[in-house]
């Protein structure tokens, strides 16, 4: 396979202004100049996609990620080096980008659908198929301004996905979509990534990146640190974030406020009494309990509980996906995961956490290693490995 998707030294620079000419008076003023300075979102970024391949955009706000995006999707030029797309592409950037408020569903399908490249007689043919997906066939027929931003992203995928495009652009818009609708969405990315689409997200959501995608690029402010196999980026970015972390932990020692939706606080070890602990035997009871706070009301977040070797190996991965905890979390509290038999063989072992929305591509926070648990000799033995193979020998 080829390449679908060839970036080659990117760069966009954008003007911020500190003064505009608000008036005739202020032109004449300045003798016609505004105060500006410029910002490059971009600065010789340069990587492939190969066809057929999900890859992910990953990096902090303002990192460059979503410019990157628009300037695949032509809505932006860059100001030096070339990029090359072969094959047709479908974007999904903005919530509700390209709808017209004062139109309804059923005429906003047509209109994107002509935006995105289909004729009428494809759209009439797709019609249906659109609206099913959406599940807004009670609405179809409403001024969009009227429908809520989780319908308005609905819609918006479902006519994107609907073009079967050869490169899939999103950006991070599908985390306000309701459990099913995230369902369906996972679905159809299987679906895509199956019949050798490509795909290119840009998420917060790094538990995702790494499932889902399989090269991944780390963008900070415009520049690409890093580029390779999604879980070696990701971990490489965690590993910064860590760093930043601990600056963040000494100022809240000082009194100031941590900033996000929902924070993760102590992750703790418990052993079968109850007691905080760093050590278990294999085959012991244990609890990882796990601090939280949030300001506001999130709804269904999903916690992610990643068990690894000393060494960075992912020995297994817990989340609360199916869990029967309450919908809306508020306040503060913990979570508790019970552990009836501890199956790791003796060694060391890393605990990290991360929550997101309930779609996973939003992340709220993470602590990265935020336990260390030390597994002693126990029940059943092994002679290696991480876990026992449980098995029973017999002769004949």
């Amino acid at each position: 396979m080829g390449d679908a998707i060839t970036v080659d030294n990117v760069s966009k620079r954008f003007r911020l202004y500190h003064e505009r000419n608000q008036s005739l008076k202020a032109t004449v003023m300045r003798r016609g100049r505004a105060r500006y300075e410029d910002f490059w979102a971009l600065r010789d970024v340069s990587f492939a996609v190969e066809e057929g391949s999900t890859f992910g955009l990953i990096g902090h706000n303002g990192s460059g990620k979503s410019t990157m995006l628009k300037c695949l999707a032509r809505i932006l030029q860059p100001d030096a080096g070339s990029l090359s797309v072969d094959g047709r592409i479908s974007a999904l950037l903005e919530l509700g980008a390209g709808f017209h408020p004062e139109l309804s569903g059923r005429e906003n399908i047509y209109l994107n659908g002509s935006i995105l490249g289909l004729s009428r007689r494809e759209v009439d043919r797709r019609f249906d198929e659109i609206v099913a997906f959406a599940g807004l066939e009670q609405f179809i027929d409403m001024p969009v301004k009227n429908y809520s931003s989780g319908m308005y992203v609905r819609l918006g995928f479902s006519v994107a996905i609907a073009v079967d495009p050869d490169i899939l652009l999103v950006d991070e818009v599908l985390a306000v979509g309701d459990e099913e609708f995230q369902r369906r969405c996972n679905e159809r990315f299987a679906e895509l990534r199956q019949s050798g689409r490509t795909i290119v997200i840009v998420s917060h959501g790094l538990g995702a990146v790494e499932q889902m995608c399989d090269q991944a690029a780390w963008l900070d402010h415009g520049v690409l640190k890093l580029l390779g196999p999604a879980p070696d980026v990701v971990d490489a970015y965690l590993s910064q974030v860590e760093v930043a972390a601990v600056t963040s932990a000494e100022r809240d020692a000082e009194g100031e406020p941590r900033s996000g939706e929902l924070t993760l606080g102590e992750v703790t070890v418990l052993d079968g009494a109850g007691a905080p602990t760093h050590r278990l035997a294999t085959g012991d009871r244990g609890v990882v309990s796990i601090a939280w706070s949030c300001p506001v009301p999130i709804q269904r977040p999903l916690v992610r509980l990643r068990v690894s070797t000393s060494d960075g190996f992912v020995v297994s991965v817990a989340s609360t996906n199916g869990a029967n905890l309450p919908d809306v979390f508020s306040g503060a509290g913990e979570l508790h995961l019970e552990i009836p038999e501890l199956t790791l063989l003796p060694g060391t072992y890393d605990i990290s956490v991360e929550v997101t929305d309930s779609a996973g591509l939003h992340q709220f926070d993470q602590r990265r290693r935020a336990a260390r648990l030390e597994v002693a000799p126990g029940h059943p033995h092994g002679e290696g490995g991480v876990t026992p193979m449980r098995g029973v020998w017999s002769a004949r």
